[in-house]
């Protein structure tokens, strides 16, 4: 397992301490999930701008109906 230092200020320390207390997590827990989580975010976020181009360059739409015959859930 790789170790990776961060360098905090005195009031980010703290700050992050106390959120870490408050969850009953571990600082390593806690700055690993918040960047995994900002990671996804930053990939849904051009996930969705990429098929929101996709649609404006060709609209289509489907009704619940044609959704569920075409998944075979009807």
């Amino acid at each position: 397992m790789a170790v990776t230092s961060v360098r905090l200020t005195e009031e980010e320390s703290g700050l992050i301490r106390s959120y870490c207390a408050i969850h009953g997590i571990s600082m390593s827990d806690a700055l690993k999930r918040a960047l995994i989580e900002r990671i996804e975010d930053e990939f849904d976020l051009a996930e969705f701008e990429s098929a929101k181009k996709r649609y404006e360059e060709k609209p289509v739409s489907y009704s619940l109906e044609e959704v569920r015959k075409e998944l075979g859930l009807k």
